[in-house]
C-alpha cells in the first residue's frame, strides 16, 4: 500500500483525534429509535447543522431548531449546556500521532465544528501548532460532505487531490473525499489511524 505520492495528510477531528461524546447523548435523547450510522447520516444532511457549521446560524437558533427536527426531550438550555461539553476531549496519543508525521508531507484538518466546539479545541496550543492549516466547516463556509470543502482544501495547500491522504471516520465524507479524488480512508480512533498511516509508509512502525 505504499503510495509516494501523497504530500499532505488531512486529518478529520471528531471520532479520529477526539472523542464524539456527543453520538450517545443524542442517542439517548432518542431512546436509540435509530442507529448510530443512521444518526450520523441525519446529522451531517440536517439543513439545521448544516447551516450552524457553515456559521450561517446562531447557536440559540441552532438548538431550538435541531431539538424540533430530532424530536428530542430536553429544553434550550440543557441541550447547549450539554452540547458545550461534546467533542473536547482527545483521544490519548492524538496529538503525539499527528506529530509523528514527517516534516515532507503538510498537516493538516478539515472538520465540520462550530462556534461552540471549535475555540475550546483551540486552546490546546500543542493541537493548533501541530496542523500547517486547519479548515473548520464554520470558519471556511464548506462543510464535507460536499465537494466544495474538498476542493477547498487543495486550492489553498495549492496541491493536487491525488496528493491528499484524508482519514475519517464517517463513510459518507470518505466517500466525498474520493469523488474529487483524494486518498481517504475510514478510520475510527488513534489505533485505526496509526494503522493507516503506517500501512501507506506515512510514518514508520
Amino acid at each position: 500500500m505504499k503510495d509516494r505520492t501523497i504530500r499532505v495528510v488531512l486529518f478529520d477531528v471528531g471520532g479520529v483525534l477526539v472523542e464524539t461524546s456527543g453520538v450517545a447523548t443524542m442517542l439517548a435523547w432518542m431512546e436509540h429509535r435509530v442507529s448510530t450510522e443512521k444518526l450520523w447520516k441525519m446529522w451531517l444532511t440536517s439543513p439545521v447543522v448544516r447551516a450552524f457549521e457553515t456559521g450561517k446560524m446562531s447557536a440559540d437558533e441552532f438548538a431550538d431548531q435541531v431539538i424540533a427536527g430530532f424530536g428530542l426531550p430536553v429544553r434550550h438550555e440543557e441541550f447547549l449546556r450539554e452540547m458545550a461539553t461534546w467533542s473536547r476531549t482527545f483521544f490519548p496519543g492524538a496529538v503525539a500521532l499527528v506529530e509523528r508525521i514527517p516534516s515532507r508531507y503538510l498537516r493538516a484538518t478539515l472538520c465540520n465544528s462550530n462556534s461552540i466546539h471549535w475555540p475550546y479545541l483551540m486552546q490546546n496550543e500543542r493541537f493548533a501548532n501541530a496542523f500547517v492549516h486547519h479548515f473548520a466547516s464554520h470558519v471556511i463556509g464548506k462543510i464535507k460532505p460536499d465537494e466544495a470543502a474538498f476542493r477547498h482544501v487543495v486550492d489553498v495547500l495549492r496541491c493536487d487531490p491525488q496528493e491528499v491522504l484524508f482519514l475519517d471516520d464517517n463513510e459518507i465524507n470518505v466517500l466525498g473525499a474520493k469523488t474529487v479524488g483524494m486518498k481517504a480512508v475510514r478510520v475510527k480512533g488513534i489505533a485505526e489511524a496509526t494503522r493507516a498511516l503506517i500501512a501507506l509508509d506515512v510514518i514508520a512502525d
